[in-house]
């Protein structure tokens, strides 16, 4: 009984330390988010009060640079015109990511399983890649009309090579130990793909999908400034051929927001198939 009474003092002590520490760590952790969230959110409003006085203080023509209350102001009593041109820049923004980001995965498939393949169109697509969006989507406009098509291609060309890269790199990346334990295995070369080489490549994949969620929407604008009556490309342009600082500001403002909630839309993904990526 003695022994234990003993004992078990001592193991309190033991306990106290790492209980401490958890609520250390924890503390940390909450502080760490608060600060992730307010640093930003509070470098954004300090910009914004410079950026009021700034243009109040020097007098700066409204058509030039409007203040950002005269921007707020534009997209409260303009939101349901920005909402009505903002659904069709959404819909052709996702058709061309899930379009460029398909046939991305796809050709990068095809080269892993070819080098001969890889040697022969991967150049074409570096080429493809060299030129400007603004050169090629003239050419794409004259292919496929002044439609949805070729508003969905050019989304779909600009995220096409960063997918691509990434991919190939990606289901490139398995460990020489992994492919000769499946060799040793007897496996499949689906198997392989499946197995190993689809579940390495997640990462990657996931990193150009965030860049591809940023670069769909300039693509989708950069269609409906070739030729649209919608969308917010076209109330861009009308915006500024018009002098209405305030509407571009606020326009320009809006496609910001539809990047960040692509963004935001793939990095939740993310998060919920790659469980094992730290």
């Amino acid at each position: 009984m003695t022994m234990v009474d003993k004992a078990d003092p001592g193991e309190v002590e033991n306990d106290e330390p790492t209980e401490l520490a958890l609520i250390e760590e924890r503390k940390f952790e909450k502080r760490r988010k608060i600060e992730a969230f307010v640093i930003p959110i509070g470098t954004v409003i300090c910009l914004l009060i410079i950026w009021q006085i700034g243009v109040r203080l020097f007098g700066v023509p409204t058509y030039i640079a409007p203040a950002p209350s005269d921007v707020g102001e534009t997209l409260f009593s303009q939101f349901p015109l920005l909402l009505k041109n903002f659904w069709p820049t959404l819909f052709e923004a996702v058709l061309g990511f899930i379009t460029g980001n398909l046939a991305a995965v796809l050709i990068a498939i095809a080269f892993v399983h070819s080098k001969n393949a890889e040697k022969a169109f991967f150049p074409i697509a570096v080429f493809i890649n060299t030129i400007p969006i603004l050169a090629i989507a003239p050419i794409l406009a004259l292919i496929f009309g002044s439609g949805l098509t070729a508003k969905v291609m050019i989304a779909a060309l600009i995220c096409f090579f960063p997918t691509l890269v990434n991919m190939v790199r990606g289901l490139q990346s398995v460990s020489p130990q992994a492919l000769e334990l499946a060799r040793i295995l007897s496996a499949s070369k689906s198997e392989v793909f499946w197995k190993i080489r689809l579940p390495s490549s997640l990462p990657f994949l996931f990193s150009a999908l965030k860049i591809a969620a940023t670069t769909c929407v300039i693509g989708a604008i950069v269609g409906e400034w070739i030729g649209a009556d919608v969308g917010l490309g076209a109330l861009i342009l009308d915006a500024t051929f018009n002098y209405r600082s305030p509407l571009l500001y606020a326009t320009v403002f809006m496609s910001s927001g539809l990047s960040v909630l692509l963004f935001a839309a793939v990095t939740i993904a993310e998060r919920r198939i790659i469980r094992w990526h730290t």
